[in-house]
This record gives structure tokens, C-alpha cells and sequence, in this order.
């Protein structure tokens, strides 16, 4: 079987800030991180290889010739191969225009099942990995807290809503969008860290696509979204006090818990 996993190499966001002029996001001198709930869902693939030693693990990102470094390093954590889509003219892309250059990529590459973050860190949209399975005409779960079986044919997973979980059986191939909280990622060891270096990063352009994907429908040409600027929002330490009667306090409380969905009754 093969399991094919999107990763996305982020700045960290514990010291990304946003330029007040610009309003966009500083990169220059931030370190860079594997998306977090990417790394969950790479974590998730080495279990089940670590169960199953035939199952293959192919690593895709889209991302500048940087993340390089970023791929290496999921092969020195176990998986198979890392492919690297870098080129100039991808850049720019929105969630539509990745999704259709990841699906283009996986197409050639092969997959039984795929597995991506449910979201990276400094974009926050939740979109790509269900916009790839579009693509591809292709079942999806997002959400997913956990793998609980893997069969040829399909797979049984827990879905993870606000107030509930779900146990989920979905036909493959599928896309399954995971949460990093779902397991704790192992560490790299010495050996596989040396190994790593005799199992390289394919890099992959556009000129490898170009047959299935015309120049209009990637990069910024085929990115339907524009962002007019990004800001952070101002944090005022200022509350709202109520001074009422015990009932009418209680029936505020349930009130705001019901629109939060924190309560349902």
C-alpha cells in the first residue's frame, strides 16, 4: 500500500509577527518548522508502517528550493521517498491553485491513501487537503483524531467534532485531513538521520506536469484569491459587567454557553 503525506514547511508561530506597514507576514530570519498538524499526520503513516512493513510512505510539499531541508528530515523520521514541488512559476499559488498541483503531483506519484494536516499554522484555511481529494473525485474525513483500522479496501477512523466523536468507515483511496494532538511525533535517531543521506529529495517542477496542467491554473495566474493585507488583531483587556438578578444571570449564562456550543440543552 501506498500512503502518500502533504507536508508544508512554516515559520514558527510562536515569533512570526506582521509588518504594520505592509501588512504582511516577516519570514526574514524566523525559523521554519513541519507544519504541526502535517507532522501528526506523517506520525500516523510511520504507525501504521511500523504495523504493516509493506506499506510505502512518499512525502509531498510544495514550498522554495528551502524546503529541502524540511523533506530530508521527514525521511530521516522513516519515510520512503520526499518529492519537493519547487518552481517559479507555482509561486504565488492560493489553497485552489495548490490543490490542483498536489492532485497533478499524486497522480504521478501513486496512492492508496493520503493523509494531510488539517490545516497549516500560517495560513489557517483548512482547505487544501479537502480541495485535493476534489480534485482527485476522491472520498475524504477531516478531523481525524485517529486511524483505527487500515484495510486494503478502506479504512475505520475517529472523527473529532466540538462536542462529540465519530467512528467513520470511508471507502480508498480517501484523504484524510489529521489534528496534531492526535499523537505525539517520534524523534530521529542517529542511524536514520545518516541513512537519510543515501535516500534524497526528488525535486519535481512544472515541466513535470505540464502535460496535465495548463500554466493558466497554476501559481498566481490560476489563484482565484487575493489577499488585500493581514493584520493581528488588537487584544483590550476591557470586559463587559452585568449587574442582575440570579435568574436573569443564569439564563445570560446558558444563553452565551448555547451560542459558543459549548452546551446544547
Amino acid at each position: 500500500m501506498k500512503i502518500a503525506v502533504l507536508v508544508k514547511q512554516v515559520p514558527d508561530s510562536t515569533e512570526i509577527t506582521v509588518d504594520k506597514n505592509t501588512g504582511t507576514l516577516v519570514r526574514d530570519g524566523v525559523p521554519s518548522i513541519i507544519n504541526p498538524d502535517d507532522l501528526a499526520g506523517l506520525e500516523a503513516a510511520l504507525a501504521l508502517k511500523d504495523k504493516d512493513d509493506t506499506i510505502e510512505i512518499s512525502v509531498i510539499s510544495m514550498g522554495p528550493p528551502q524546503a529541502k531541508a524540511m523533506l530530508q528530515e521527514t525521511i530521516a523520521r522513516g519515510a520512503d521517498h520526499a518529492y519537493l514541488l519547487t518552481d517559479r512559476r507555482l509561486g504565488g499559488a492560493d489553497t485552489c491553485a495548490t490543490s490542483r498541483t498536489l492532485a497533478a503531483a499524486l497522480n504521478k506519484i501513486g496512492y492508496d491513501l493520503i493523509i494531510a494536516g488539517r490545516q497549516a499554522i500560517d495560513g489557517d484555511t483548512a482547505q487544501v487537503g479537502p480541495q485535493t481529494a476534489e480534485r482527485l473525485g476522491i472520498p475524504q474525513v477531516t478531523y481525524v483524531d485517529e486511524i483505527i483500522e487500515l484495510a486494503p479496501d478502506h479504512a475505520v477512523v475517529k472523527k473529532a467534532l466540538e462536542d462529540e466523536e465519530q467512528i467513520l468507515e470511508v471507502k480508498l483511496p480517501a484523504v484524510l485531513t489529521t489534528l496534531s494532538g492526535m499523537n505525539k511525533p517520534r524523534y530521529m535517531n542517529c542511524f536514520d538521520i545518516v541513512d537519510s543521506f543515501n535516500n534524497p529529495v526528488e525535486i519535481m517542477t512544472y515541466d513535470d506536469l505540464m502535460d496535465v496542467l495548463p500554466q493558466s491554473e497554476i501559481g498566481l495566474a490560476g489563484s482565484p484569491t487575493k489577499v488585500h493585507r493581514t493584520f493581528t488583531k488588537d487584544v483590550s483587556a476591557a470586559t463587559e459587567t452585568f449587574n442582575m438578578p440570579a435568574q436573569e444571570t443564569a439564563e445570560l449564562i446558558a444563553k452565551t454557553l448555547k451560542e459558543k456550543q459549548l452546551i446544547t440543552k
